[in-house]
């Protein structure tokens, strides 16, 4: 992983604030998780994401994730 990876990342989520996207989360074990929900904000070593549970009556959540995260591929993002 090289600082050009992580910067490239930063730029494009940081582009896609305020967009759609389904996240599916690797949870370890075949056990996968997929949510939807809105890029909130971006930091410069993480990136929120506020998500909306349409099965449950939960309020919100807003749940953090590192660029890293995205470049390791524990999580893989697609815009809605």
């Amino acid at each position: 992983m090289s600082n050009l990876d992580f910067n490239k990342v930063r730029a494009s989520i940081r582009c896609q604030l305020g967009s759609h996207v389904m996240i599916k989360q690797d949870r370890g074990r075949n056990r996968v998780e997929v949510q939807k929900g809105v890029i909130y904000k971006a930091y410069p070593s993480v990136f929120t994401v506020l998500v909306n549970d349409e099965r449950e009556n939960n309020p919100p959540q807003l749940l953090s994730f590192s660029y890293t995260d995205v470049i390791t591929k524990d999580i893989r993002m697609k815009l809605c």
